[in-house]
This record gives structure tokens, C-alpha cells and sequence, in this order.
């Protein structure tokens, strides 16, 4: 019997948090033939280069997995920034497919386009029904953005896209900025860095009691290889672990797997963000995927990570 040839993946974003995880779980798996798509190698605010890259490779599957992304704080003071940058990038990749409808396209979203009262878990068909959280409407309305153009070319010139938005997305190569993190690793530089010192404290935006829901990084990626090899084209598809948890609490067990022994101070003048935000993931679990790495156990893995490869550069 013939072999069948290898897919073809072309991964935009391949340096970032989720594209280094696409990465190194999918160079596992022989019927992968992996391409990168980073800065080094392609301009995506480019259109020709874009387009010409595309072309270059001719993948089977493209993944979007590149954006400018960041926390409360980066979302919020640096709007256009986010907004023109997250456009750039998706319009780019988008329109450079449409000279080839057999490219499938995996398209990246985020959990914060649903709107801000959204009933939780939050289902797929939420989408559009009401107003975005404010501190982080620009980058949503980007993602939104996409979604729409995808579905666009879909109707139009026939490409079969699949919109995933996974939830708050944490582990290695994740930016672990002081002030345009996302809250993981932002509070594991914050902690690091307080038990480094020695401090008796470390203070925490908002007050502490907003639910969150996060997914180690690798288990997106094994819920990406479970979509490509099941032929999985649903239009949109949310990826959760459907556990939620405090920030507080989150920020306690950090500071355990830190061994920070000092006290936690939440500061009630900044933003809490969205009060609650659990996604429905009822969709791709009846799909046979499931999440394997529980919320511990990936802190751990990603503290690791911090100090072998970020810690030393601030210590």
C-alpha cells in the first residue's frame, strides 16, 4: 500500500506562544510536513509578501496564529495599536487564500469576542449578541473582523475556514511583561520578583474575584492536530478547559508553586475586567477532544519554563 502524503501546515506565528506549541506538538506526528511563518521569514502587514509566501509553500492547511496580543492593560492604552495591527495580519492572510479554496484555513480567535453579558458557559452562538468588554473592544472587533472575512470567503470562493476561539491561553515562550502580560504570566514575573527581593507583598490589579477559565497552551495545539485529522469543519468552535477559578484563588497557588511566602494585596483601583467568562466547549468534546494538562500541573510547567529562559534576564 501507498503512503499517503504528508499535510502540508503553513503556521503563522510560529516564534509565539501558540505557534511554538503548534510546533512542538505537531513535528510529533509524521503526517505533518511543517512550515514556519515568523518575522524572520514573512512581513504579514506585507500583502505581496504575504500572498507570495503562500504561494511559495502551497500548504494544505494555513493556521493563523499570528497577533498582537496582551493584557488589560496593554488592550486598553494601546488600542489603535491592537486594533490596526490584529487587521493588518488577518486581512493579509485571509485574501492572500483566495487564489486556492483547497487551502483550509484555521483561523485564531479569542474568547473575548463574545460579548461582555453573555450568559456562561458561553456557547458559540453567542457571537454578536450583544457589546463587547470595553478595555479590550479593539482587539475583539479584529478578531470579529476575521471571522466575518472567513466566512466571506467561504460563501464566496468556497474555502472551508474553522474559527477557533480557545480560552485564556497560558505556558512557554507567553509574555511575561510586567505591565502587557496576560494575567499568568504577569503574575508569575510579579511573584517571582517579590520573592526574589524578598518583599513582604505583592499587590494584584482589581479586587480578586473575577472567574476565570485557562488552558495550557499544548492542549490548543493537540486540539488543532485532533481537528486537521478528523476532518473537523465546523465554523466556530470554542476550546475550554470548562474549569474556572478565581484570580485570587489563581494567585495563591502561584504564589505556592512560586514559594512566595508574603501576602497577596489586591489593588481596587485598577480593572477587573470581565467579572466571569467561561466558554461551552460541549461542541469539540462531542468531537473527541478533551484537555489533558490540569491547571497546576501547567504552572509548574510554565514557572519552569520562566526560569530557565526569562527569569535570568530580570533577576
Amino acid at each position: 500500500m501507498i503512503k499517503e502524503l504528508s499535510v502540508k501546515v503553513l503556521i503563522f506565528g510560529s516564534n509565539g506562544l501558540v505557534g511554538s506549541s503548534l510546533l512542538r506538538v505537531l513535528k510529533k506526528n509524521p503526517d505533518f510536513n511543517l512550515f514556519e511563518g515568523n518575522r524572520s521569514l514573512v512581513n504579514l502587514f506585507n500583502f505581496e509578501q504575504t500572498q507570495n509566501y503562500i504561494k511559495q509553500i502551497n500548504p494544505d492547511v494555513v493556521i493563523n496564529a499570528a497577533a498582537k496580543v496582551g493584557g488589560i492593560y496593554a488592550n486598553n492604552s494601546l488600542r489603535v495599536d491592537f486594533i490596526l495591527e490584529n487587521l493588518k495580519i488577518n486581512m493579509n492572510i485571509l485574501e492572500s487564500c483566495i487564489f486556492n479554496n483547497n487551502i483550509k484555513i484555521i483561523n485564531l480567535g479569542s474568547s473575548c469576542i463574545y460579548p461582555l453579558n453573555s450568559s456562561n458557559p458561553i456557547s458559540e452562538d453567542s457571537i454578536m449578541n450583544g457589546k463587547l468588554e470595553p478595555t479590550n473592544s479593539p482587539y475583539a472587533m479584529a478578531k470579529l473582523t476575521a471571522i466575518e472575512i472567513g466566512n466571506s470567503l467561504s460563501i464566496q470562493y468556497g474555502h472551508k475556514i474553522i474559527n477557533l476561539m480557545p480560552t485564556n491561553l497560558y505556558g512557554p515562550n507567553d509574555n511575561f511583561h510586567p505591565l502587557n502580560s496576560h494575567v499568568i504570566p504577569g503574575l508569575i514575573n510579579r511573584i517571582h520578583i517579590a520573592k526574589i527581593n524578598n518583599e513582604k507583598s505583592v499587590s494584584i490589579w482589581g479586587d480578586g474575584t473575577p472567574l476565570r477559565e485557562f488552558l495550557y497552551v499544548d492542549d490548543l495545539a493537540f486540539a488543532i492536530q485532533h481537528i486537521i485529522s478528523n476532518s473537523i469543519e465546523e465554523n466556530l468552535i470554542n476550546i475550554g478547559s470548562s474549569q474556572e477559578i478565581s484570580i485570587k484563588n489563581l494567585a495563591k497557588i502561584l504564589c505556592e508553586v512560586i514559594k512566595f511566602k508574603g501576602n497577596i494585596i489586591f489593588d481596587h483601583s485598577k480593572p477587573n475586567g470581565n467579572p466571569k467568562k467561561l466558554l461551552d466547549s460541549n461542541l469539540i468534546n462531542k468531537y473527541g477532544w478533551k484537555p489533558k494538562i490540569k491547571l497546576e500541573e501547567g504552572l509548574k510547567l510554565t514557572y519552569d519554563w520562566y526560569l530557565k529562559n526569562q527569569a535570568k534576564l530580570r533577576d
